[in-house]
């Protein structure tokens, strides 16, 4: 990522020291870490959703977009076959048991 060798790092923490003090250098170093570990997971997410994303655009270039449309239809099908209309839906009627 970043080409830093040993001997920036060693004047790197010596300035922060002489600026910061013994006092806040440790609480300093922690919330540095924080927002490290903070940015690589976002840069972590970030890269697997544009994977994700890429990986559909092939998928797609394979398959076809006829398939992909047909697919969105079949689905779409799907869900007005399997949703009730509320006209659709048992009464009490039916459920009503003739006298004996």
């Amino acid at each position: 990522m970043f080409d830093i060798g040993f001997w920036e790092l060693t004047i790197i923490a010596v300035v922060a020291l002489l600026v910061l003090g013994p006092e806040r250098l440790p609480r300093a170093a922690r919330t540095a870490g924080l927002w490290i570990n903070k940015a690589r997971r976002t840069v972590a997410i970030m890269k697997a959703e544009i994977e994700r994303e890429l990986d559909m655009e092939e998928v797609k270039k394979v398959v076809g977009q006829d398939t992909v449309e047909s697919l969105e239809e079949f689905k779409r099908e799907v869900e007005e076959a399997t949703t009730l209309d509320k006209d659709e839906l048992p009464t009490e009627e039916d459920f009503k048991l003739p006298h004996q």
